[in-house]
């Protein structure tokens, strides 16, 4: 599966949202430098709370473009960044990929997905109702479904930009369905 970075965005205070950018750089174990969410340890405010010392499984949060048109169907009008996430992509299944895959951004940077994203009540501050488009309980199988992005660490460092490519390498089978991190 190949696809493309549509937008990047990055906040180096705590804020909901993040600006769009014109690159960001990943930096290996970290994330994305000057992001606020950039550490080896849990950088999310609420989590460092009560799991300041565990492993940052969420340095970098991806979101595919596809869904603001599905949201704007439902008149939620979202654009990138404005979720929080740090690189929005065009053209990938995210939410079908399984734990472990790697994804290839530009010509250097390599991030490995770790999760979906576990949306938060804030997401209702910024559009009322919006959590309920992206995430719900499935009433015929009783799973919640996450739809508002994957969440990675950076295997390599790089230059990410608008328009560089997004080339997926799947884990060896048998591969493990995404998680909430």
């Amino acid at each position: 599966m190949t696809g493309q970075v549509a937008a990047v965005s990055r906040n180096e205070t705590y804020s909901f949202s993040k600006p769009p950018r014109e690159s960001i750089r990943l930096l290996a174990g970290l994330g994305v430098e000057g992001d606020v969410h950039a550490g080896k340890t849990i950088r999310h405010q609420f989590r460092m709370t009560y799991e300041p010392d565990l492993p940052n499984l969420r340095q970098v949060h991806l979101m595919h473009e596809e869904l603001f048109g599905e949201l704007a169907r439902k008149g939620f009008e979202v654009s990138a960044g404005q979720l929080g996430e740090n690189i929005t992509t065009r053209g990938v299944d995210l939410l079908g990929l399984p734990t472990g895959a790697l994804l290839r951004l530009g010509e250097r940077a390599v991030l490995e997905v770790t999760g979906l994203r576990n949306p938060c009540a804030k997401i209702n501050d910024f559009r009322p109702g919006l959590l309920g488009e992206v995430f719900a309980l499935d009433p015929a199988s009783g799973e919640f479904t996450f739809r508002s992005g994957v969440m990675a660490v950076v295997r390599q460092g790089g230059i990410v930009r608008p328009g560089d490519s997004v080339k997926v390498e799947n884990p060896p089978l048998p591969h493990r369905p995404l998680e909430r991190v």
